[in-house]
């Protein structure tokens, strides 16, 4: 059978796009291995309190989920003490970058600040000669957290740890805040949520009581930004959570999801 010319261009054209495909994945970095990510954690620098959130944050399935490579460009939105900025950091390693950002303090403003934080947890690490990423805060409203020059030159990672619950009853708009990611993401790039489980039904209506959010409504949410849900983590689960208070009873570990959703 003779290709017609409208078959050859076709077949030029898929012929093309493949091999783009697989020159670019011959180039990005292979995704951290679990021994990297064990050396990660076990650095003697680390403080106590980090190894102490360790035990309830599972950082090494975290970072493993996540997917992270050396030299990538991420994000950690409602960065605070900057547990997760840090950790990122460390696992990007020198070539790459890593941002923390916090809302402007209000006024008048706090003791401390996520930017004071994360700006000791920043002296630390290179008292300490660690390879990591540096560490820059960012004070933006959430609606627009991301540097104007920094959304330019696209994003490779978005975190945000169990805090989106917060920007219900913060009065957030969070569509407005999910569009931003989206924008400032590069294509292929991840936006990774983790937060505390909250009952089908309640939405976002119990975040500033129960400090939860039903996973359903916060995926419809960000998939309306324009992202496709890519994976979900079952490492924190527990499904004898009733999820009906903040602190379950009788005393366990709360039912926690972790979602990565991908810019297409």
């Amino acid at each position: 059978m003779i290709a017609t010319p409208s078959q050859r261009l076709a077949c030029i054209a898929f012929a093309t796009a493949l091999a783009a495909l697989l020159g670019a994945c011959a180039l990005a970095p292979p995704t951290l291995a679990p021994e990297r990510i064990a050396q990660v954690l076990a650095a003697s620098d680390r403080s106590a309190a980090d190894r102490g959130n360790d035990l309830r944050r599972k950082p090494a399935q975290m970072l493993a989920f996540i997917g992270l490579r050396p030299g990538m460009i991420a994000l950690d939105l409602s960065a605070g003490g900057g547990y997760t900025t840090e950790l990122l950091a460390r696992a990007i390693g020198s070539g790459g970058q890593v941002y923390g950002q916090s809302p402007p303090p209000r006024q008048p403003a706090p003791a401390r600040t996520s930017a004071m934080a994360l700006a000791e947890r920043e002296a630390r690490l290179r008292g300490a000669g660690v390879a990591a990423a540096p560490l820059l805060a960012v004070a933006q409203r959430f609606e627009d957290p991301v540097p104007a020059a920094l959304a330019q030159s696209g994003l490779d990672l978005v975190t945000l740890m169990f805090n989106y619950h917060d920007l219900g009853h913060l009065g957030v708009d969070r569509a407005e805040m999910n569009r931003a990611v989206f924008r400032a993401l590069k294509p292929g790039a991840f936006y990774v949520i983790a937060d505390h489980s909250g009952r089908p039904g309640t939405g976002i209506s119990e975040s500033g009581t129960l400090h939860r959010i039903e996973e359903a409504f916060l995926r419809r949410e960000v998939e309306a930004a324009g992202f496709r849900l890519a994976g979900e983590g079952q490492f924190l689960r527990n499904p004898n959570d009733p999820r009906d208070q903040n602190t379950p009873d009788p005393a366990q570990p709360k039912d926690e999801f972790v979602l990565k959703f991908v810019k297409p």
